[in-house]
């Protein structure tokens, strides 16, 4: 086989040889709160399992399977995975968690294990089958599936640097074929180090014919050993070429050793082909490495620090000149069956062989430049073969031994895991960089099974895919369902009033202003009349200011400045009294209706004002940029304004139970309360909202109204009600996390009007 480190090093191809594409298929059981599998059905919350790209089943009802998408980073992989476990943990019930273990503590009776429910008949009889032949308790073990793919740049580079005979897809194979044979002669050095399947209850071995049962002592791995799922005795399968694979694998289904090709198990599988015959032609694609346990310590199954060892330790098997023979890999399944039922807290049989592999990890990791944090990771290892109680499997005896019980122990974990969850439930993990409402809307399209496509991640721009439906969202609620001028009439305050009043709706009189000096000059005009001062094409509440009583001059300038700093135009408009409400529609319907209190605090008595913000921004739901359901209330000049209109400074002591307002604009965004009103508005405000939408040619949008008295219906001769200003691409997290009120979940609605096909009920 060539010399590929020989290939790397002279033509520097270092940083191509560390690229790779990752993916992972992570098997877990549903469980209760006293640690015993949940009998209930698969959550139907998670949509149809014969499409859903990430949240499946394996063999058992009770068993969701969570598959990332394939990423080129392992940082990307972990976040999907994070972020899957999120969807999965918050739509379960309440009751429910998922099991962080390999193997159940309290194995259900046979009786009681349900196969899955899938709608393909074979499928269910498939595993119908495997309970017949190997029962059903050893069916109920979950483990990870680990998906890795060379960069196909590399491939290309090897194969023309080489100068090998033959075609590009059949070297490709060839790669892929040496790194199988070495992962199965070195693969107990995986289960040395991340075995985590320590024990079985008694009812696991039913029907084992074997003796010297691991039954009262602990093990590394029962799932990687001879009493894991692995076929027949009988059951021989040539890893040599891909013709001695494809030709034992079609010789036992023939003979009836296997039901199906893929009846045979391996710790590592061809991928690339739907049948084995498919491989002569279409070759090796990538490889699935089916060897690792959950790690009960690892939240999500595996941590990101294991992910980085298997990669490098994949790319080590290319790296080095061995090419393990048949006769070396029957060597290597034998060591790791024996490594499998070691004692956790004793040195490995081959210890000094798994020393000089990670030794030569490192020197390979120099070699190629690799960042310190790899090999870092590699010497934690090499401190796991000094000290086997490093491992998980030691680790997991330690635990274990300070446990009163396994059951209890295993599901206090599992618990915690669901909590750190729900922590922070407006958020998704993994993509906590992006604004919220694009990571609920990912959440929701993650449950329903829309495949995600992240275009780009800091532009918030993403595809979702149903079949072969596809749509584009950008900022969580801008889809193709507008078109390009709505945005920007709506972005347009004149325009967006002048089309309103063209269409019968209740618009302020307002002057539009392009200079400083224009503005103040009409001073007089707007003197001791309510006023509000705002720039003309703005969102959340920038610039604006509001004279409910009238302004002074001073005070109408400084507004007038401050809303020039955003815009080069400034409208000032009369002040509407009422209540100011938003409106947010999605096509024909208004989904919500919320109540925007202005940033405020109230009077204890004892603290400043200045202190009673600082109080109330403690809040977990209040942060910045966007990242929280509510935002900072700020202490800057507008602030200081709007307090000295109430005879107020930043050191005054309000009394006890005195709302003290540090903003008029209701803006959740300058420091605002949300309400949900939703259901006590009168439904003809809803219909007029949907109209103005209409009128203004768009499918999402939110329309600010004042309305004296909601409960009053509006009318034509006395409409009640007069608009403030349409806004494209509308906050949805203020109304699916109201501080007070009903959850309207936007996000969802968001998803119907895109894929109305799909008919996504209500929760």
């Amino acid at each position: 086989m060539t010399d590929f480190k020989e290939i790397i090093l002279t033509h520097k191809l270092s940083a191509l040889f560390s690229k790779a594409s990752f993916g992972i298929e992570k098997e877990s059981q549903r469980i209760t709160d006293d640690g015993t599998i949940a009998n209930t059905n698969h959550p139907i919350i998670f949509g149809n399992r014969s499409f859903h790209p990430y949240i499946q089943t394996d063999f058992a009802e009770s068993q969701p399977e969570l598959i990332t998408p394939p990423m080129q980073s392992i940082e990307e992989t972990h976040e999907w995975l994070m972020a899957i476990h999120d969807v999965v943990l918050r739509s379960l019930p309440e009751d429910e968690y998922l099991l962080p273990c390999s193997i159940p503590p309290i194995m259900p009776a046979s009786e009681e294990i349900k196969v899955a429910k899938l709608d393909s008949a074979d499928d269910v009889a498939y595993r119908e089958y495997l309970v017949s032949v190997y029962g059903n308790k050893k069916q109920m073990v979950s483990g990870i599936h680990f998906n890795f793919e060379l960069d196909p740049a590399l491939i290309k580079e090897l194969h023309q640097l080489s100068g090998a005979a033959g075609t590009l897809k059949a070297f490709q194979s060839d790669v892929y074929l040496k790194m199988a044979h070495n992962f199965i002669r070195h693969q107990w050095i995986m289960t040395y180090l991340m075995g985590g399947s320590i024990s079985a209850d008694s009812s696991y071995f039913e029907k084992e014919t074997q003796h010297d049962l691991p039954l009262d002592r602990y093990t590394r791995s029962i799932r990687s050993s001879k009493y894991g799922y692995v076929n027949k005795a009988d059951v021989h399968v040539s890893f040599e070429s891909i013709d001695a694979y494809v030709q034992d694998i079609e010789k036992m289904v023939t003979t009836g050793k296997l039901i199906a090709e893929k009846e045979f198990y391996s710790t590592v599988r061809f991928r690339g082909a739907n049948k084995a015959r498919d491989l002569l032609t279409n070759g090796i694609a990538y490889l699935e490495f089916r060897l690792f346990d959950l790690n009960p310590f690892a939240e999500f199954g595996m941590h990101k620090e294991d992910m980085y060892f298997i990669h490098y330790f994949l790319l080590y098997l290319l790296w080095i000149e061995q090419d393990a023979s048949e006769e070396e890999m029957k060597i290597g399944k034998e060591m790791n069956y024996s490594t499998a039922l070691e004692n956790p807290l004793q040195p490995s049989a081959f210890q000094a062989e798994g020393l000089s592999i990670l030794k030569g990890m490192l020197q390979m990791l120099e070699a190629i430049g690799a960042e310190e944090k790899i090999s870092a990771i590699v010497k934690e290892k090499i401190e796991a073969f000094h000290n086997p109680e490093k491992t998980v499997a030691g680790q997991m005896v330690k635990a274990l031994d300070a446990a009163e019980d396994k059951a209890v122990w295993a599901a206090s974990l599992a618990k915690q895991y669901k909590e750190a969850a729900w922590k922070r439930p407006y958020a998704l993990r993994g993509f906590e960089d992006m604004e919220l409402s694009t990571q609920i809307l990912l959440f929701d399209a993650i449950q329903k099974g829309l495949k995600v496509n992240m275009l780009d991640r800091y532009d918030q721009f993403i595809s979702l895919t149903y079949k072969n439906h596809r749509e584009y969202v950008k900022n969580g609620n801008m889809t193709a369902k507008d078109s390009y001028i709505g945005p920007l009439i709506m972005e347009n305050k004149v325009v967006t009033k002048k089309i309103l009043a063209e269409n019968g709706f209740a618009v302020p009189d307002s002057g539009e202003y392009h200079s400083v000096a224009a503005a103040l000059r009409d001073y007089p005009i707007f003197a001791g009349k309510g006023i509000v001062v705002k720039p003309k094409s703005t969102n959340y509440g920038l610039g604006i200011s509001i004279f409910k009583d009238g302004a002074s001059f001073e005070n109408y300038e400084k507004a007038i400045h401050m809303a020039f700093e955003e815009d080069e135009d400034v409208l000032v408009e009369d002040y509407l009294s009422g209540t100011e409400y938003r409106f947010f529609v999605v096509g024909n319907e208004t989904k919500a209706v919320l109540l925007r209190v202005p940033a405020n605090v109230v009077g204890d008595g004892s603290r400043t004002i200045r202190q009673l913000v600082e109080e109330k921004n403690k809040d977990s739901l209040r942060g910045k940029n966007h990242r929280t359901p509510l935002a900072l209330i700020g202490t800057g000049e507008l602030e200081k304004l709007t307090i000295q209109g109430q005879g107020y400074t930043f050191d005054s002591i309000p009394p006890v139970g005195t709302t003290v307002r540090l903003r008029d604009n209701s803006n959740i965004s300058t420091g605002g309360d949300s309400i949900d009103f939703t259901d006590q508005m009168d439904d003809s405000y809803k219909q007029l909202a949907v109209q103005m939408a209409a009128s203004l040619g768009v499918a999402v949008c939110g329309v600010d109204i004042i309305i004296p008295d909601h409960s009053v219906p509006a009318a034509k001769v006395e409409p009640n009600y007069g608009v403030i200003e349409a806004n494209f691409n509308p906050a949805m997290l203020i109304h699916i996390y109201p501080y007070q009120g009903k959850s309207r979940r936007l996000t969802m609605e968001i998803l119907r009007l895109l894929f109305p096909e799909m008919q996504l009920e209500e929760e």
